[in-house]
Parts: C-alpha cells; structure tokens; sequence
C-alpha cells in the first residue's frame, strides 16, 4: 500500500484541473456568511483558496494537504495558516472553523482512513459549521457505459452517494443534501436529476 504522499505526488493533474475553479466557486455558492473560517482539504498549490479569497477577502483560510512541495508552492497571503497532515489527525482544536470544503478529495484516502477523516471533518467544524466535498460519480451514465471505474491511479476508494450520506448521519451531520457537480453542472446547473448525469457529485453536510 503506497502512501499518501507518494500517491498524491504522482497526479499532477490535480494542479492544472481545469474544472477546479468552478468547483470552488460551486462551494462559495453555498457558503453562510462572509469572513468564515474555513478549512480547504487537499488544498494542493492553492488555486482554489485563491479564488475564494477573492471572492471574499475578509475569509479566514487554512489549507491542508500531505504533500509539503505543493502546500510551500502557495503564494504568501492566500492562507492564514497551512497544515501537512493527514485528513485523519487534524492539528486544529475542536470546534474552531465555520467550514470545511474537500474538492474531489475522498477518493484520494484508503478506505480504512474514510470514517475516521470524517470524524475529524466533525470534530474541528463549530457547531452549526457545514461540510462541502465532491467526489467521483460511481453511477455517472458515461462510465457505465464505457465500463469504466472511479478507481485507479490516486483514486483509491469510490463512494456511493446514498453511503457516504449514510456515514455522514451515523456521525451525526445533518440536513445532508447532494448535488450534481463536475462539467455537467455548466450546462444543467447542479439540480438536475437524475444524479447519474454527473460525472461528480457534491455533499453539503451541516454539524
């Protein structure tokens, strides 16, 4: 079982996504209030954090990725602070930020690591803080047509989205909502049913 780190390193795609500021701006969308703290898991090189503070310049931002090279590439001034650690030991306190955003992040941890991530998303969110991550569809039309798969590569886990709701509530989120998210939501806006129209697919979550 390669690492976190080793696997994470070898996709270079994940920095030049051509879809992650869209992304992030879907994120914004559901965001409460100006000036939040939030956390942005798998921040990378910090292009989405970017598009956010320049959304809203007054948000408080911290960025967490395992891949150091990526997190020292961030230019100054985006993030207030930057963690290196895993998804499942979270160096914040209980109950410190407003919001945590995960884009196309879940996939990316071992099974073994999903539920305690998870719990650590819910532990450091205040109460009444909300969770945002999009994933892979492994219902999307086009890959069961094609018979193809979410895994591969750094993907390394695949998520049903009725299961990971399912996870969610068990740890006590709720008012969990899915939406449709990837290329597809330029045309059909997030909304549109059915789900399997999408090739990604959003989790809003609230503690």
């Amino acid at each position: 079982m390669e690492s976190y780190e080793v696997l994470n390193e070898a996709q270079e795609f994940s920095e030049t996504d051509p879809f992650t500021l869209e992304r992030y701006k879907q994120f914004f969308s559901h965001f409460s209030k100006p000036g939040m703290a939030v956390l942005d898991v798998g921040c990378n090189t910090g292009r989405g954090g970017r598009l956010l503070k320049s959304l809203d310049p007054s948000v408080h931002l911290i960025g967490l990725d395992c891949v150091k090279g990526r997190l020292d590439r961030i230019e100054v001034g985006i993030y207030q602070s930057k963690l290196c650690s895993y998804s499942t030991d979270i160096s914040l306190n209980d109950s410190s930020v407003d919001a945590i955003v995960a884009g196309e992040f879940i996939e990316h941890l071992y099974l073994k690591d999903v539920e305690q991530s998870l719990r650590e998303f819910y532990r450091v969110l205040k109460a009444g803080g909300r969770l945002q991550l999009t994933t892979p569809n492994p219902g999307y039309i086009r890959l069961k047509l094609t018979r193809g798969s979410v895994l591969g590569g750094a993907h390394v886990s695949q998520h049903e989205p009725i299961e990971l709701k399912r996870r969610l509530e068990q740890i006590g989120f709720t008012n969990i909502r899915i939406c449709g998210s990837g290329k597809m939501t330029r045309i059909l806006g997030e909304s549109f049913f059915p789900l399997a129209l999408y090739g990604s697919y959003l989790v809003i979550a609230d503690k």
